[in-house]
């Protein structure tokens, strides 16, 4: 056993990923009561100051997806309450939720991301950070097909692929409901390889192949609709230059504990972040859990390690 402490499973909250994380949580709090733990299952809102005293919480487990879960406010706040916590901290988690500041980060480490430009808020900035006049299609300084996605959301929420100019708008429209500002990338066609890190180590990657037109929230959360291979198919040194860049991404961010980093590899092998998640799901068939599963790590052993992390960083700091 990792720690006797009692333990708050965090899930919920209030983000278009709710129900995900809700998944999440139980599969996480299932297999900790199964092992003994000493848990409690915790659906955040917003008198968790006062849930967290009254259960007698001592270390938190978060398996918040998207929203104040994942971008730095609930980790700021169990900084504050002197609860050690799973994942990464509070600045590496707010720069990895918001996609115009990872991807800053990136380029200033020479890490390859697809161009893009980020347009709301009254403005458009291109991807180098220069000020580009207007609001329309005319501001994008590469050719379609483009993706457009919310600066700030996750599980592929809001975002659509423009393979016309007509399509622009209505994509526009929609990615700024979750949101006031939006990213267009260049849309790269290519293979879909997802990372899995733990504790500053590669655990493996993953190659996602949908019937869709794109992995996007239905893709991920529809069974059958998606295939997994694991290994990918793909060239090894290709696939070992692709988890060096996943690597590279996630100590970029300065993130911690488990995270899964997003990628695109094109036809000539050459891999590009597409994001980092700090929070990345965690039901047994998530895709984390299946990589660090092909690796000799079971779920129940998965969430150990990631506890055993948290325990030995909070008493670090």
């Amino acid at each position: 056993m990792v720690t006797d402490r009692k333990i708050g499973v965090l899930m919920g909250g209030a983000s278009a990923e709710r129900e995900v994380s809700l998944k999440s949580g139980a599969a996480v709090f299932n297999a900790l009561e199964r092992r003994g733990y000493r848990v409690a299952a915790i659906d955040v809102g917003h008198d968790i100051c006062d849930v967290l005293k009254r259960e007698g919480i001592e270390i938190a487990i978060l398996v918040l997806h998207g929203g104040h879960g994942e971008n730095g406010a609930i980790q700021g706040l169990l900084e504050v309450m002197g609860i050690p916590y799973t994942g990464s901290r509070v600045l590496a988690s707010a720069l990895a939720m918001d996609k115009e500041s990872a991807k800053k980060i990136f380029l200033y480490h020479r890490i390859p991301v697809p161009p893009f430009v980020v347009v709301g808020n009254g403005s458009s900035r291109e991807g180098n950070g220069s000020e580009v006049n207007g609001f329309g299609k005319e501001t994008v300084p590469f050719t379609l097909p483009w993706v457009l996605k919310p600066a700030a959301e996750g599980s592929s929420i809001g975002v659509s692929i423009v393979r016309e100019e007509a399509s622009f708008l209505p994509a526009l429209d929609h990615a700024l409901k979750f949101g006031g500002r939006v990213i267009i990338e260049k849309y790269i066609e290519g293979k879909e390889v997802q990372v899995g890190i733990l504790n500053n180590t590669v655990l493996g990657a993953v190659e996602i192949r949908t019937k869709l037109d794109f992995y996007n929230y239905e893709a991920k959360y529809t069974p059958g609709l998606t295939d997994y291979i694991l290994p990918p198919e793909i060239d090894a040194e290709v696939l070992g230059e692709a988890e060096g860049t996943a690597l590279a991404a996630h100590r970029a961010l300065g993130c911690e504990g488990a995270t899964r980093v997003d990628l695109i590899i094109d036809s000539d092998g050459n891999p590009y972040v597409l994001e980092v998640n700090t929070i990345p799901g965690m039901t047994e068939t998530s895709l984390l859990p299946k990589i660090a599963n092909r690796a000799g790590l079971g779920f129940p052993e998965l969430i150990e390690a990631i506890l055993g992390e948290a325990i030995a960083g909070g008493e670090k700091r």
